[in-house]
């Protein structure tokens, strides 16, 4: 394997990594799950890591020039060709949580709650498939029955029969594109109105999910000039083979993996609750640290009493036990209420 693909297999498996240290770290704290811009962040990881992994297994393939069924590579293309989607779907629905937060923060708990976060990720799911389902209906109605035993080299041109079928297909990327454009500009545009008319607190708070909105901008724009990448490389290929090889490889690592490490950029270090969290998991290390005694104080025992039981536990330790459910769900919803502040 030569050089440009070790450096690509050393990418996806560092963002993999980090990917999946943010997923766990999701996972730590109830606030995290029950909070739309967390649930859509996390979306977006799982999206991102399926996505990477899929295409790497692809790329490895192809460069040994390993055949497959066709009705393997199809369903890789349907999983890869979903969530090629899923990633700015999710970022533009989180723009506009953002918008509903700070423009409309009176219904944003109606409108953001975990039965709605649910509801949103289903529509961006359907929404995502819908480009695949047409491109795909039309490759069923086009091939032969025998071709799905066929073994081939999988890539995306082998689904192309027709020459307008490619311009179908991009001609439905372009219209994703623009609607996602145009949603990103009319948060941004209302967010700054807001900005400009609060003051004190409220307008650093402004301020900062406006900053939110701008990468989230940045990194949606990433992830739609990849639509346009086929243009570029088809054109660049007529010109020179090896051209079309170094444009190809720019491309994958500007404009599929770069937007997909931006997601733990934007919330994995910027978020203060989240990075907080990060920090204390990555850090943590119980095994590191000798066991330590704990002193049991309390008011209703002032004899150190020991039950009857066989093993001699002491009285207190028995009370305590008994009793510290309610102490401990006392503590989660004291540090759920402060998460919550």
């Amino acid at each position: 394997m030569n050089d440009k693909r070790m450096l690509i297999q050393v990418f996806v498996v560092l963002f993999l990594c980090i990917n999946l240290l943010l997923i766990t770290t999701f996972f730590t704290k109830e606030v995290f799950y029950t909070t739309m811009r967390y649930v859509l962040f996390a979306v977006t990881l799982m999206s991102d890591c399926l996505f990477l992994f899929l295409a790497d297994l692809l790329l490895i393939l192809n460069y040994y020039r390993y055949t497959i069924q066709m009705w393997l590579c199809l369903s890789i293309y349907i999983v890869l060709s979903l969530y090629l989607f899923v990633t700015p779907v999710t970022l533009t629905a989180m723009t506009l949580e953002r918008y509903v937060a700070i423009c409309l923060p009176l219904r944003h708990a109606e409108l953001c709650s975990p039965r709605s976060t649910l509801h949103c990720i289903l529509i961006i799911h359907i929404l995502s498939s819908l480009p695949s389902i047409v491109f795909l209906s039309i490759f069923f109605a086009s091939a032969s029955y025998g071709s799905y035993s066929q073994g081939r080299v999988c890539t995306v041109e082998i689904f192309i029969i027709q020459t307008w079928q490619g311009h179908l297909n991009s001609a439905i990327n372009q219209f994703y594109f623009l609607i996602m454009c145009i949603t990103i500009v009319f948060s941004y545009v209302n967010i700054m109105r807001v900005a400009k008319a609060t003051s004190g607190e409220d307008k650093k708070s402004t301020w900062r999910g406006l900053r939110t909105v701008g990468l989230h901008a940045f990194q949606l724009l990433l992830c739609l000039i990849q639509l346009w990448c086929p243009f570029i490389e088809a054109a660049v290929f007529k010109i020179n083979l090896i051209l079309f090889i170094n444009v190809r490889f720019f491309n994958y690592i500007s404009f599929i993996l770069a937007p997909r490490c931006l997601s733990p950029l934007i919330y994995g270090l910027r978020d203060e609750k989240f990075f907080h969290a990060l920090k204390t998991f990555a850090l943590r290390t119980p095994h590191l640290h000798p066991k330590e005694k704990q002193v049991l104080l309390s008011t209703l025992h002032t004899k150190a009493a020991v039950s009857d039981r066989r093993d001699g536990q002491p009285v207190i330790v028995l009370d305590y036990n008994r009793s510290r459910g309610g102490v401990d769900n006392l503590d989660k919803v004291i540090e759920h209420a402060a998460a919550g502040g």
